[in-house]
């Protein structure tokens, strides 16, 4: 039944990437994250880069009073979404730190999310022009029969003609302003989706040379079929279909007459009247086309020229022998385990025992080197005069030193017993500041960690200082809520 069909290749797809992000608890800020950081501007960012930018993003989103709470740090989130295939991670030749990407799975998922709040007409004159033109030209081009191919040229002939003889008398019909911003969008969004194509281009390489370097691997004869072909000196990658597709089209985006043409047509349409009814993105997107298509269309060619080059030097290193032998040997273990397995239970004991290891696992960029000069003290020492001193002007130097932490809390939590929430210069107007200044500073300081800071709002605070003066200061606006009354216990 296809009802059943349909189910099962949607529950395969729900498993993947793509359903994955769009479905994901916070999937609005992690798209919007996502999308803001590798698709908007930069498409690939170095791994200090992407961590520092992602983290000052979660500390905005987290100060912001109506944003949904992300309470991991910038490293868990990113490990995250490597393990759920939503970012990629290489070490390009030659750089120092790994580099991130949005996986072809997430990009899709997001362009589909973004696409949501687009309004477009189901059926337009431009798309419609489109499938009718290439239509024609597939009929054209397929016509074997010299007879009907005489007569559509001819037809195309008188057309021409008699457009020449309009356009002579100073009849010039062109498109109104609407249907040409319709169709120079309809065109973008043709060449947006073209500029994305280099992604999954670049992944088919990726599987190519993964199923090549399996293929050298398990073929146990001396002489497999791709063997023999790099042997030869045959590039095995450009010369598979993905390889001769883009090599064409390389050829053809390189093509100085084509470019020359592009160019042209670019400048051209970015003079018309309605191309200023395009917004900023779009106008920039179109001065950029050609760029962006030799940018990202070079980066795929030199992917291709890599693997190509790796590959063969796989070859003639003979360091596919030494991944064969291994293969071997594992298929041989494989095999063994097998033919014991119905004679030795997994819980039968093996006379042997195996002591874990309790060292801990860390990386190197975890280390921070001691510093010697960190430790040195003075070891001089100052000879001074006895002084009298008494607990009680022990206790006021520790008073008038530290601030009391204590006092402050328990104020508040007696305070938030009574009222939703209070701001700093609310709590002042009903307690008084034994400390001063340093009352309020406590006080800003428990707002940083149990209070909501709101981003750009300032309060006036008003305390009564220890000369019985009263003091005012502008300090940022800080909420305590009942929610954390607790915290403040």
């Amino acid at each position: 039944m296809k009802h059943r069909e349909r189910i099962t290749r949607y529950r395969t797809l729900r498993d993947q990437p793509q359903w994955k992000l769009l479905a994901a608890a916070n999937a609005p800020e992690i798209i919007g994250l996502l999308q803001s950081l590798l698709m908007d501007g930069e498409r690939t960012l170095a791994s200090a880069v992407l961590h520092d930018r992602l983290q000052r993003a979660l500390d905005q989103l987290n100060g912001e009073e109506l944003s949904r709470e992300l309470p991991r740090t910038a490293q868990a989130y990113i490990a995250h979404w490597l393990a759920q295939g939503w970012l990629e991670r290489r070490l390009p030749e030659g750089a120092q730190q790994e580099q991130y990407e949005l996986s072809t799975q997430a990009l899709q998922a997001i362009r589909f999310a973004d696409s949501l709040e687009q309004t477009r007409v189901a059926a337009t004159e431009s798309r419609l022009a489109l499938v009718i033109e290439q239509l024609s030209q597939l009929a054209a081009q397929t016509e074997s029969d010299p007879d009907a191919r005489l007569s559509a040229l001819r037809d195309e002939r008188d057309r021409i003609d008699a457009e020449i003889a309009r356009v002579g008398t100073g009849r010039v019909v062109a498109l109104d302003g609407k249907r040409a911003l319709e169709r120079a969008r309809q065109i973008i969004g043709l060449a947006d989706d073209l500029t994305e194509d280099f992604r999954r281009v670049r992944d088919d390489f990726e599987r190519l040379n993964r199923e090549f370097r399996e293929r050298i691997i398990d073929d146990e004869s001396e002489r497999g079929d791709v063997l023999s072909r790099l042997f030869e000196g045959v590039d095995v990658i450009g010369d598979s279909d993905a390889g001769r597709s883009f090599q064409a089209f390389w050829r053809l985006l390189n093509d100085a007459e084509q470019s020359a043409q592009l160019d042209a047509a670019l400048e051209a349409v970015l003079a018309r009247g309605f191309a200023r009814k395009l917004d900023r993105n779009e106008r920039a997107f179109l001065r950029g086309f050609t760029g962006t298509m030799l940018e990202r269309g070079g980066q795929v060619h030199d992917v291709l020229q890599h693997f190509a080059r790796s590959l063969r030097g796989f070859v003639q290193s003979r360091g596919y022998l030494e991944q064969r032998r291994l293969t071997q040997l594992l298929k041989q273990a494989q095999s063994e385990a097998l033919a014991l397995r119905d004679d030795f239970s997994a819980q039968r004991a093996i006379g042997r025992d195996l002591q874990l290891t309790t060292s801990r696992l860390r990386s190197w960029s975890q280390w921070k080197l001691h510093d010697p000069r960190s430790a040195q003290v003075d070891g001089s020492v100052q000879r001074n005069d006895a002084a009298s001193i008494s607990l009680e002007s022990v206790g006021d130097l520790v008073a008038s030193s530290e601030i009391d932490f204590r006092s402050l809390r328990r104020d508040l939590h007696e305070l938030l017993a009574l009222q939703p929430k209070l701001s700093i210069a609310e709590a002042l107007s009903q307690r008084e500041a034994p400390q001063g200044l340093g009352s309020v500073i406590g006080y800003l300081s428990l707002g940083t960690r149990h209070g909501q800071v709101v981003e750009g709002e300032q309060e006036t605070a008003h305390w009564r200082g220890g000369d019985g003066q009263w003091r005012r200061a502008r300090i940022p606006l800080v909420w305590f809520t009942q929610e954390k009354r607790h915290e403040l216990a």
